[in-house]
C-alpha cells in the first residue's frame, strides 16, 4: 500500500501524540491528573497499543505520584504534558517548587510516606529533574 510522503519527517506513531494539561494546584487536581493521562493513553492505544499489559497502570500510578508530590510541595499551579517517544511515553511535570525531590525513608508505623520517589524511580526508564527561575520539570520516560 502506498502512502502519501511526509514533509515534515515526523513518524506516523509520533504526529499527534502529545498533549499538555495546566491545573490550578488544588488537591482534587491529583485525580484530574489521573484523568488527563487516562484520557491522552486512551488515545494512544488507539494507534499504538502497548507492548505490556502493565504499562498503562505504570504511567498512570507515576503520573498520580507526580501530580500529588506537586500539590504537597510546591504552591500553586502545576502542569502536565504527555507525549509519544519512539519506545514509550515521555511525561513532564512542572511545578513552582526550585527544591528538587528527594528520597525520604520509609516509615510504615508513623503512616508510611516516603516511597512515592522511589516508586517513580522504579517504573521510569529514565528520570530527570531540571530547575528553572519559576520551578522544575520533571522528566520521566516509561515503557509503552
Amino acid at each position: 500500500m502506498a502512502t502519501e510522503p511526509r514533509w515534515d519527517n515526523t513518524p506516523p506513531s509520533e504526529e499527534s501524540h502529545e498533549r499538555t494539561f495546566s491545573f490550578p494546584g488544588e488537591l482534587r487536581n491529583v485525580t484530574g491528573a489521573r484523568l488527563a493521562a487516562e484520557e491522552f493513553l486512551g488515545a494512544l492505544s488507539r494507534d499504538a497499543p502497548p507492548a505490556a499489559p502493565e504499562s498503562w497502570d505504570d504511567i498512570l500510578l507515576v503520573v498520580t505520584e507526580l501530580a500529588a508530590n506537586a500539590i504537597q510541595y510546591a504552591p500553586g499551579p502545576f502542569g502536565l504534558s504527555m507525549r509519544r517517544t519512539f519506545d514509550g511515553v515521555h511525561v513532564t511535570m512542572h511545578d513552582t517548587s526550585t527544591t528538587e525531590p528527594r528520597p525520604r525513608p520509609f516509615h510504615p508505623k508513623t503512616g508510611g510516606g516516603g516511597i512515592g520517589w522511589h516508586l517513580v524511580h522504579t517504573l521510569c526508564d529514565q528520570v530527570s529533574v531540571v530547575v528553572t527561575d519559576d520551578g522544575k520539570d520533571i522528566h520521566v520516560f516509561l515503557p509503552w
